[in-house]
Order: structure tokens, then C-alpha cells, then sequence
């Protein structure tokens, strides 16, 4: 284990076994992760959201500290993070969606069709198709989560979930493949 990897698990296990302090040491040592991470997460909001990077990593710390979470290790901790940071963004896409004046209201071309950022995604709608994807494939789901959520590599993701890159890999394709499905637009309608 390196330094860092030492002073980690130091201060998880600390924190999880009552030192209060110990949560605040830990911050600042996952600070600039937890950022990346939360970097990440907001950049794929749709346009006009108003959740920031640094109000999405003390939100999901904080969820995380007054949750009790327990994490096993690091890898577990960002895990746990990651879907921290998810509920987060759903639960203020929730808000911003049922807002009085206009809250659901969609940005339209002049052809009528809607205008959408082709690199956002509609946070919610995700949240259902990962839910209905975690119902058929629990391992599925945690994979997605870890990967677009926490952002882990191929690599990161095999290790925290115990299994091989070559699956990780092949799930991912398989993931991957029925979130496109699930967040298409009806065709028909």
C-alpha cells in the first residue's frame, strides 16, 4: 500500500469506528477525487441545471457521513460516493422537474422539435432506465454506476467488483447497450 492507500484506510477506519474528526481528515484527503468525480456527474447535466460541481461533492459527502456509510475499503468508499452524487442529481431533477412556473417546460427548435444538448442526458430518465436495468441485472447496474457515476476505469471497476476485466468489458458492452434502448424516444407515439 502506498502512503496515501495507508492514511486512507487509516482514517475510514477511524471514522467508522466514532471519531468525528476522523470524517473531516478524510474530506480533505478525498477532496480533489470526490471533485472529479462530481466534475464529471454535473458535466452531463442537460443545459440551465444549476447544480455545480463543489455544492454536488459536499452534498454527497455529507449524505455520506450523516447516512453512516460503511465503506469496506477505498474502491467501496467511491462506490459509495458514486451513488450518493447519483441520488443527488436525480432528487434535483425531481425538484427542478416538478418547480411550479414551468419546471418541466423543454427548450424547442423552431421546427418544433426539441432542442437537446446531444452530450446531456436527461438525469431522471436515466435513473429509470438504470433502476430497470438493476431489476434484471443487479451486477449490470452496479457496473453502470461505478463506471459513468464514479468514473472507474475498466480496471478500477474488475478489482471492485471482483471480477475480470474481459467481464467487465463484456458487460459494459451489454449495459451499455440497453441504456441506449431504454432512453430512445418512443417511437410512434
Amino acid at each position: 500500500m502506498t502512503a496515501p492507500e495507508t492514511e486512507f484506510a487509516r482514517l475510514l477506519a477511524e471514522w467508522q469506528g466514532g471519531d468525528g474528526g476522523a470524517s473531516g481528515r478524510l474530506f480533505s484527503l478525498v477532496y480533489d477525487q470526490l471533485r472529479k468525480l462530481a466534475h464529471r456527474a454535473v458535466g452531463r447535466q442537460r443545459p440551465g441545471d444549476t447544480l455545480r460541481t463543489t455544492a454536488l461533492v459536499h452534498e454527497a459527502y455529507l449524505k455520506l457521513v450523516r447516512g453512516g456509510a460503511r465503506a469496506n475499503d477505498r474502491e467501496h468508499f467511491y462506490a459509495l460516493a458514486a451513488r450518493a452524487m447519483r441520488q443527488i442529481l436525480v432528487d434535483h431533477a425531481r425538484g427542478k422537474a416538478a418547480a411550479k412556473r414551468g419546471g418541466s417546460l423543454r427548450i424547442t427548435t423552431l421546427d418544433g422539435q426539441e432542442a437537446v444538448d446531444p452530450r446531456a442526458l436527461d438525469v431522471l430518465a436515466l435513473d429509470d432506465a438504470l433502476e430497470r436495468l438493476a431489476q434484471l441485472d443487479g451486477r449490470l447496474g452496479r457496473l453502470v454506476e461505478l463506471r459513468y457515476f464514479a468514473g472507474l476505469s475498466i480496471e478500477e471497476t474488475a478489482v471492485t467488483m471482483a471480477l475480470s476485466p474481459a467481464t467487465v468489458k463484456r458487460d459494459w458492452r451489454a449495459a451499455r447497450a440497453f441504456l441506449f434502448d431504454a432512453l430512445q424516444p418512443a417511437v410512434g407515439g
